[in-house]
This record gives C-alpha cells, structure tokens and sequence, in this order.
C-alpha cells in the first residue's frame, strides 16, 4: 500500500493498481480500500489503472479525532487525485463513499472526472431538514454516536449484517471479512464520521 500526507497532516494509504484509465474507489462507511479487492481484480485485468484509498480514519491511514468530515473527505479524494495527477478518471463511491463523490465534484469540479458511478450512494447532505425533509433525522445519528462507543465491537458486528445486506445464507465468508475491515477503523471516525456526514 502506497501513502501521502495531507496539507494538515493526515497520512492516506491507498492501493494502486494495474495500468490504463484510472477508476477510483471511495469506499462506505465504515468500511476500507480492502472493501473493493475484487473489484480492483477485476477491473484492473481488463485494461484499467485501479486505486483506493482508506478514508482518514479507516484502515491504515491515520486516525485523527478531527477532520471526519464529508468537505474533508472530498478534499482527501482531491489530493488523492491530484498527488497522482489523474485525469479522465472513473470515480467510483459506494454508500457514503457516494456522498464524498459528491462532495468532491461539488467542491472541486469535474475536470478530472470522465464518469461517476454511485453504488448505492448516500447523499452529501444526509441531514433531514427543512429545505431536506427525506433524509434522515438527527437523532438517528445521534442513537449511532450513542452505540458504538458503549459497545463497539458488538454494534459493528450487529451492523454489519443488515446494514452491509449480507442476511441471506452464503455470506458468512463476505460477512467476516466486512466485520473485519470495519474493526481497523478509529472510533471517532466510525462516529464522528457518520454524524457529521450533512
């Protein structure tokens, strides 16, 4: 796994493989680079340049108590970008990892993006609002904030089956490995993160 650092300072590993178009990952919450293996398999034997990157305080970039934020995120898949120096790039954002593809065209233009693919994506603005009446309301963050830290390891493992659609038989390998990558993460990121994804 490769890196660079931020200009505050955050170290972002990320893997980068194969060679052609570049298609960039941004994984959901609160998963990691590792949740697009197969993807990068796939992808990156058929001609394309493959690369993902552990968002702040997932997988084995640093874990930073501030910064779990979707406008620094965005600006994560910017420098990532940018220290690459990609162009015509497929951009890629799964769950939350939408709402930072979001964010990023949003904040920093599209000029170094060919396409955008969401996989069922969240939006960059989750909050339920006034002016955002379908979105999700505070307290569901609030009761996510609440949870994990009073029993971390229990919520992700609860989480992850429902959450990551893997209650059907067959899936037990899948589901240990999305348990796994989901424990690698910092606890304000896994908290903070979500909540402050509006």
């Amino acid at each position: 796994m490769a890196n660079f650092v931020t200009n505050d300072g955050v170290r972002i590993d990320y893997n980068d493989r194969g060679s052609g178009q570049p298609v960039v990952f941004s994984h959901g919450w609160p998963l990691s680079a590792a949740a697009f293996e197969n993807q990068m398999l796939f992808l990156g034997s058929r001609g394309y340049r493959c690369i993902a990157h552990d968002r702040r305080g997932h997988g084995r970039s640093s874990q930073r108590w501030h910064g779990n934020d979707m406008d620094t995120y965005a600006d994560d898949v910017a420098a990532l970008v940018e220290s690459l120096d990609l162009n015509d790039t497929i951009q890629v954002g799964h769950s939350t990892g939408g709402g930072d593809l979001g964010r990023y065209i949003g904040r920093h233009g599209a000029k170094r993006v060919a396409r955008a693919v969401l996989i069922g994506a969240g939006t960059p603005f989750m909050l339920k609002t006034p002016d955002n009446p379908n979105r999700t309301p505070m307290d569901a963050f609030d009761q996510i904030r609440a949870a994990a830290p009073a029993g971390r390891f229990q919520f992700f493992k609860d989480l992850t089956l429902p959450f990551h659609g893997y209650n059907r038989p067959g899936a037990k390998a899948i589901l240990d490995s999305r348990r796994a990558i989901t424990r690698a993460g910092s606890p304000p990121a896994r908290t903070r993160g979500l909540a402050t994804a509006h």
